[in-house]
């Protein structure tokens, strides 16, 4: 490894260790080794590098994506949601964590944030599980693990960062690349919580909820689930880009907030608008700061270095990828999914394309091992939003975690070595 490269991993592993915010620390390190190199204006190829690198139009999706998942949050989706997946599963035993998932993994999708999904769901359905005696521990636990499902299920900001980052990927393919994955790592998590439900022994048919009219839950749901058939259907059929459907659900979910369910009002709009552009700010930094860092990267070969390390252990494709998904999933555990899919593309993908790997079944392969890393420690975004929003420690929820968990693992296999779950959707629709 050349002192640059050596210089940006060892700065970059030693900011991250001061518990320095991420997006500094990649800025840090790469002003670091930009430095060294010696032979570059440093400030200049610094600010260039971060300037260009959110210089693309796919990314002003980001900003009103941010801004329809803040509305959505505010405008009372998601209790139209757990109302509605509470007809269609509650009156089953271990309803409440059906009604649990599902909600999660349709609001994550409409929302595009695995975070709102668990302040917004969780706030209501964690004190609800616990109150029918399902345990705070296992609820926040199946709360944290299902909202990750949503950045599987389109629209996906993360889809869009990984498109920017890998060019040349349709994000149109991504987006219907994530649809059975993301339902399969559900209905995993499902299945995991009815085996490992501390109730089971406690609840009787038709205990686990009430039973309302699923017409009209649904009638309530509907146009909150309609955002996606909107978004989805005028990207597929050709009507805007995924950039002007992000637009589109901004108005969308401004209209129900507004005008519809009425529970957003005007003078809420510049609270929403400051909240969303803190966010917007944060990730397009953390962007700029880790398209700088892939230039360093790429400067010093290290992506070359990395593939020819790789195929140096095995030339087997299927024992490449399993080191991969190890590498990522330890990725996932110290750092977010955002900066971990910019840094780590320009380094993985070149090896699995040589491979013969499909970069959308890459992308999502990617997404789906950082899910998981969203809800293990040290960093853990939504784990940590759903002890807060729970009431509980880290230390108590571990131990439910641990067999849904698993069944995260066996989607993440699934979806590793069953390349069809991700491309055949994508290549059905002629994507």
């Amino acid at each position: 490894m050349d002192a640059e490269a050596l210089i940006l991993l060892v700065s970059f592993v030693a900011l991250l260790l001061l518990n320095v915010p991420i997006a500094v620390c990649i800025g840090g390190a790469t002003l670091l080794a930009i430095y060294a190199i010696g032979d570059v204006p440093t400030g200049y190829v610094m600010a260039q590098r971060m300037s260009t690198g959110i210089a693309s139009f796919p990314l002003l999706a980001i900003p009103f994506f941010v801004l329809s998942g803040v509305l959505m949050g505010e405008g009372g989706m998601a209790r139209r949601l757990i109302d509605f997946a509470n007809a269609l599963v509650g009156r089953y035993r271990e309803g409440l964590c059906y009604v649990n998932t599902i909600t999660c993994m349709m609001f994550g999708a409409v929302s595009g944030s695995a975070s709102a999904a668990v302040s917004s769901i969780g706030g209501f359905m964690i004190p609800e599980m616990t109150r029918k005696g399902y345990g705070r521990e296992f609820s926040v636990a199946l709360t944290t693990t299902s909202a990750t499902t949503g950045l599987l299920i389109p629209p996906s900001n993360i889809m869009i960062v990984y498109a920017v980052v890998a060019s040349n990927v349709s994000v149109a393919a991504l987006f219907m690349g994530g649809v059975v994955p993301g339902l399969l790592i559900g209905s995993l998590i499902m299945f995991a919580a009815w085996l490992s439900n501390p109730a089971r022994s406690k609840m009787e048919e038709g205990e686990s909820t009430e039973r309302p009219r699923v017409g009209m839950a649904f009638l309530g749901a509907l146009p909150s689930m309609l955002l996606i058939v909107i978004v989805l259907g005028g990207i597929l059929g050709g009507v805007f880009s995924a950039t002007e459907a992000a637009a589109v659900a901004v108005a969308y979910a401004l209209l129900l907030g507004l005008v519809f369910y009425r529970e957003i009002k005007v003078t809420d709009l510049s609270r929403i608008l400051l909240k969303s552009v803190k966010t917007t700010s944060m990730v397009m930094f953390l962007i700029g700061a880790s398209q700088a860092m892939s230039w360093a990267l790429s400067f010093e070969q290290v992506p070359q270095a990395v593939s020819a390390a790789l195929l140096n252990i095995s030339e087997n494709p299927l024992v490449t990828l399993l080191i991969i998904n190890a590498l990522l999933l330890m990725v996932g555990t110290f750092m977010d999914m955002t900066p971990a899919v910019l840094i780590f593309t320009p380094i993985f993908l070149p090896v699995v394309m040589s491979s013969g790997m499909d970069p959308v079944h890459f992308g999502v392969l990617m997404i789906a091992n950082l899910c998981i890393g969203l809800c293990t420690p040290p960093v853990g975004t939504c784990l940590f939003i759903g002890c807060g929003v729970g009431g509980t420690t880290l230390a108590k929820v571990i131990r439910p975690l641990i067999p849904i968990f698993i069944a995260m693992f066996i989607g993440l296999m699934l979806i590793t070595y069953w390349p069809a779950l991700s491309l055949w959707l994508p290549r059905a629709l002629g994507l």
